[in-house]
Parts: structure tokens; sequence; C-alpha cells
């Protein structure tokens, strides 16, 4: 129930809501590369701009975001399951193995957001996914 003198506001129907939040996307992608072009190892707004890129489907520009991140800071868990999941995307298997490895190397231990992540999909197929999944739920 709305609070005592606000307008009684329905929901956006299913369509128009999913176009306003791909509306909000691209305006965030849009903003962040901006601020890629002006600061280029701004670690914060690359990390935004990955993640929009994601949402709005455009996988290989967020897997070139991700590696740009990776190469700026090289020991960051999340960062290496942020690039899996971008390599997962564009259908490198094998490389989204490894960069999930050295993930978990340098400390992601997350193995319940792992095993439901959709972007790791095409992954959970592989007998070295399903072997890292048990190493994390062993710690």
């Amino acid at each position: 129930m709305p609070p005592a003198g606000s307008p009684d506001l329905d929901p956006l129907p299913p369509p128009a809501g999913a176009a306003f939040e791909r509306l909000g996307w691209t305006f965030l992608a849009e903003f962040f590369e901006i601020a890629r072009r002006r600061r280029p190892s701004d670690v914060e707004a690359l990390a935004e701009l990955g993640s929009a890129y994601t949402r709005l489907g455009r996988y290989r520009e967020g897997l070139e975001v991700d590696r740009t991140l990776a190469a700026l800071v090289p020991t960051n868990p999340t960062v290496h399951y942020n690039l899996a999941c971008s390599l997962a995307l564009c259908g490198q298997a094998e490389a989204a193995l490894d960069a999930l490895e050295r993930a978990t190397a340098l400390g992601y231990t997350d193995h319940a957001h792992l095993e439901t992540d959709l972007d790791l999909e095409s992954l959970r197929s592989h007998a070295r996914f399903r072997e890292l999944l048990e190493r994390l739920k062993a710690l």
C-alpha cells in the first residue's frame, strides 16, 4: 500500500518495464563509456561499464572491459570471476574455466553464487566446473 497522500501507481506492465530497464542500462553504459574515456584506469567505472554491457547483451564489449580490469587489478578475485562470466557468455569455455580457477586461487569462495549464476550456464556440463564447485563446497 502506498504511503498516505501518495498517488496510487500501478507497476509498469512487463513489456514496458523491460523496455524501461533496458533504457536505464543503456544510459548507464553511455555514462560509464564517457567516464572510461576521461579516466581509463578507473576500476569502479570500468566494473560498472562491464556490468551494463552484460545486462545489455553486449558480451564481447563486456569481455574487453573485464580483460582490462584483470590487467589493472590482477589479484582481485571478483574481477577474475567476472572475467570468467564474460568468457563463458562469449563461448570460450576453457578460458572461462581458467579464469574461475584463478578467481578461486585468489580467494573467491561463494560456491552458492557460482552454482546458480546464469552467466556460467554453459560451463555446468564441464568436469572442471563440477570439480571446482565441489572444492569450494568443501571449504
